[in-house]
């Protein structure tokens, strides 16, 4: 049985073969340049057996984009999971969104939604990754010219087909490792790819709200609703 840092791994060398034209404009692979931050995450907080993956779409520019992290906002990084180094910034980055590492000033609110949930709801990170692994499907970070942020559902779709086939033979490996009775879209792209990847697989599929500060029901008590989610579909919280 692969390892998840192995898949990782092998995920990161097959995505960064991959070309992309407009309206691409850069490309951020944090399992290149913070696979030791990653590494480390998945070293410290994914082994064992897990009840849920709770599965993201891909990095966000000032989240796993830092700090190699899914979901990686930074104090949450650094203070709660106690990860703070293992990031060597690319040389190649749009003048916009800047690669800055732990040193970025900037926090991402989905992130901090997300760790800050579970560091309340959990209290120590051991007793959230005793049940729970966050992952991301895509690796990847996709800017335009103009900086602003592209999701892979936004790629062409010839370029998208061989992306999503290594996402979805990554996602497959990871719950073939963890072997969860869950996995949980955290929105409707995550959930649908989950669908697709694991069709076979012997693992119930839902999907959760968000935390994105561009959703308007998110904007309106998220862990509230996160949580209401979770138990509709049967996840336990105790």
């Amino acid at each position: 049985m692969a390892s998840l840092t192995s898949i990782a791994s092998d995920l990161s060398t097959t995505v960064s073969a991959l070309t992309f034209s407009p309206p691409v404009a850069h490309v951020y692979n944090p399992l290149d340049y913070a696979f030791p931050a990653h590494a480390e995450y998945l070293e410290r907080y994914g082994t064992g057996r897990k009840e849920v993956v709770l599965l993201g779409m891909n990095p966000g520019p000032w989240g796993m984009v830092q700090t190699g992290v899914p979901f990686g906002e930074i104090a949450a990084v650094r203070d709660w999971l106690d990860i703070e180094g293992g990031v060597d910034p690319p040389p190649e980055q749009h003048a916009r969104r800047p690669m800055e590492g732990f040193d970025c000033g900037r926090s991402e609110v989905s992130g901090r939604r997300l760790w800050g949930w579970a560091a309340e709801r959990f209290g120590e990170p051991e007793r959230f990754f005793a049940r729970f692994l966050v992952a991301n499907y895509c690796p990847l970070a996709f800017l335009e010219a103009s900086g602003r942020n592209l999701t892979p559902d936004r790629i062409p779709v010839a370029e998208r087909r061989p992306l999503l086939s290594a996402c979805d033979r990554a996602l497959a490996a990871t719950v073939a490792a963890v072997e969860p009775d869950w996995v949980v879209g955290i929105g409707v792209f995550a959930e649908t790819c989950a669908r697709r990847a694991l069709g076979d697989a012997e693992v119930r599929i839902g999907r959760a709200l968000h935390p994105s500060p561009a959703s308007p029901a998110a904007n309106r008590g998220w862990s509230e609703r996160w949580e209401r989610d979770l138990r509709e579909l049967g996840v336990r919280l105790d």
